[in-house]
């Protein structure tokens, strides 16, 4: 089994995500991404907190499941909210996701990037054929890049790939 690679992509209108995941479950069903896991999170202008949904079609060998999603946007949203008492408590919790790259720089990263008005579909993924992931995607909103496991050279090529700097 190849391995995971875990991206975060930011669409500045609060539908692109949820626009990109059915372009995403399409590729998957025409066999040209392995779709492990992915949620998109979609902030509509004007509300309080953003709403987070993870795509159904993730039953597959990989799924990361309802608790870490559950897990990562409440530390990346809500413990935010909640203050200092909840924030020293969740500690131990985003300690154990820093194994796969997630940490206190991404946490703020992430915070910083979604706010109201944008989305986001967080996809953990394998064996994509880019150019043509690229090409389903065209004509869509441009994502940006905001988060991956990958090496400095993937990250880079994919990049490339999607026209960013």
């Amino acid at each position: 089994m190849a391995q995971a690679t875990l991206t975060v992509w930011k669409f500045k209108t609060a539908e692109g995500a949820e626009t990109a995941s059915t372009t995403i479950q399409q590729l998957a069903r025409e066999n040209l991404i392995t779709v492990r896991d992915a949620a998109t999170v979609r902030w509509e202008e004007g509300a309080k907190k953003p709403k987070t949904k993870q795509l159904n079609s993730t039953t597959g060998a990989g799924a990361l499941g309802g608790s870490f999603w559950g897990m990562l946007f409440g530390l990346l949203f809500f413990v935010p909210l909640l203050g200092a008492a909840i924030g020293a408590a969740t500690g131990a919790l985003s300690g154990a996701l820093t194994d796969v790259g997630i940490d206190d720089g991404f946490i703020n990263r992430v915070r910083d990037e979604i706010t109201p008005g944008t989305s986001a579909l967080f996809l953990m993924s394998s064996d994509a054929v880019i150019d043509k992931v690229r090409d389903a995607l065209a004509g869509q909103e441009t994502p940006e890049l905001i988060f991956t496991n990958l090496s400095a050279e993937q990250e880079t090529a994919l990049r490339e790939v999607f026209g960013e700097d």
